[in-house]
């Protein structure tokens, strides 16, 4: 993206500044704008609590318990209106080192807080830096493992200062572009969320209700779940799988290979919602596999999430063949179609029973003898045939147009960036 150019430009004697406009100035930033540091003390319970984020600097909710907070915030610093806040530490891990306040507030000490000098625009200095940050620009100014700017550091260096009149034209384009593709970015993130529930709702009428919208019901004898159809049969999980186990309980990392060749070896974390990244787990090798005949992975095989995201499934695919896994539930495959009750144990269906027995405060978790004893509704394995293969189809058109609305996002993301840069 490319603007028309200035009649004149000159070296601006930086060099990763390269050429300006003539009538632009190449100037430290401690001419732009001053490091500003007070502590909030005994106010602060008075004061709105304030975060760096990928959205800039938004307003955080102390009393909502959502993140860890001090007992007492009195060494946070306030920031007023028009502020500059950076993070000049973990600068390549952080996603946005650069934010302008909207609000009186206080925000943790670890950040530095900036002051626009009366000839500087606050907003024209934060989207150079969102700029520079977009390709960690700063890198060669880092020192030490946690890749930080010293604030004189950062006050020295040199940042392009058009005049006042300029700037404030600058940052107001950029300010009226990037607000249209934010929404359009807002779309595309609540077509998703629609998108998502569609899935959900989909799936939940087919593992439920079936496929004939003619079909008898009678009541499935359990309140949550309402009606099923008349020739299902509700059943607990261990009378429709013929095993189910935990994997690998004793030293499962002792049988860690350090070989990419070996047998995938399945954790809690390598599982989502119908997929295996069996590519970039753990590996076990095929002996060691053997010893654990037990929990030794079957094609079609299910395993659930047992710790931290608790009764999310997948299918064992045939690349895990042989393989084994460790801190999930096994269902054995069995006379049933096992895509159709993966759909099934990743629908409310199963999730709700998941919650009512789940425990753990940091981590959530539910125990096999639990699990065992979860309903489903089971019909016939030829209309688990049908289903599945229904599901198959609609969620894979609903997951097309996921990751085209993802790609959108991307792009849109990426014109973004682009835009402030060019500007």
């Amino acid at each position: 993206m490319s603007f028309p150019r200035y009649e004149e430009y000159k070296d601006s004697g930086v060099e990763w500044l390269g050429e300006l406009p003539s009538h632009w100035e190449a100037l430290p930033n401690k001419v732009a704008f001053r490091q500003v540091k007070a502590e909030v003390g005994d106010a602060w319970s008075d004061t709105q609590l304030l975060s760096l984020t990928l959205r800039g600097v938004v307003n955080r909710d102390i009393d909502s318990g959502d993140g860890k907070y001090p007992a007492d915030f009195g060494n946070y610093q306030i920031v007023e209106p028009q502020d500059l806040v950076m993070c000049l530490f973990d600068m390549d891990e952080t996603p946005r080192t650069v934010g302008l306040s909207g609000s009186r507030g206080m925000i943790t000490s670890a950040y530095d807080v900036f002051r626009c000098n009366p000839d500087v625009d606050p907003a024209y200095v934060c989207y150079f830096y969102r700029h520079v940050d977009s390709h960690k620009g700063l890198r060669p100014f880092y020192t030490g493992l946690r890749k930080t700017v010293r604030t004189p550091t950062f006050l020295s260096i040199k940042m392009p200062i058009p005049p006042l009149g300029e700037q404030k034209s600058i940052a107001s384009f950029l300010n009226r572009e990037t607000s249209k593709i934010d929404a359009l970015v807002a779309e595309q993130r609540r077509l998703i969320e629609l998108l998502k529930e569609k899935r959900q709702a989909v799936i939940s009428h087919a593992v439920t209700k079936g496929l004939d919208p003619n079909v008898r019901m009678k009541p499935s004898g359990i309140e949550w779940l309402g009606d099923v159809p008349e020739n299902w049969q509700m059943k607990r999980l261990k009378h429709i799988s013929p095993f189910i186990s935990v994997g690998i309980v004793v030293n499962p990392s002792s049988y860690i290979s350090e070989n990419p060749d070996d047998l995938p070896f399945i954790y809690g974390g390598d599982i989502r919602e119908g997929i295996i990244d069996w590519p970039n787990s753990r590996r076990i090798s095929a002996s060691d596999s053997a010893l654990q005949e037990k929990t030794r992975l079957q094609t079609d095989d299910i395993l659930v999430v047992r710790v931290g995201a608790p009764g999310v499934a997948a299918v064992v695919p045939k690349a895990c063949e042989g393989g084994n896994c460790a801190s999930v539930m096994l269902v054995r495959k069995g006379s049933f179609n096992s895509q159709w009750l993966c759909y099934v144990m990743n629908t409310p269906v199963v999730r709700f029973q998941v919650e009512v027995v789940e425990y753990g405060a940091a981590q959530k978790q539910f125990n096999i003898a639990h699990a065992v004893d979860f309903w489903a509704p089971v019909s016939g394995r030829s209309e688990q045939d049908r289903i599945a293969s229904h599901l198959d189809k609609r969620i894979g058109e609903l997951n097309q147009l996921q990751i085209e609305a993802d790609r959108a996002i991307t792009l849109l993301q990426e014109r973004r960036t682009a835009l402030i840069s060019a500007a």
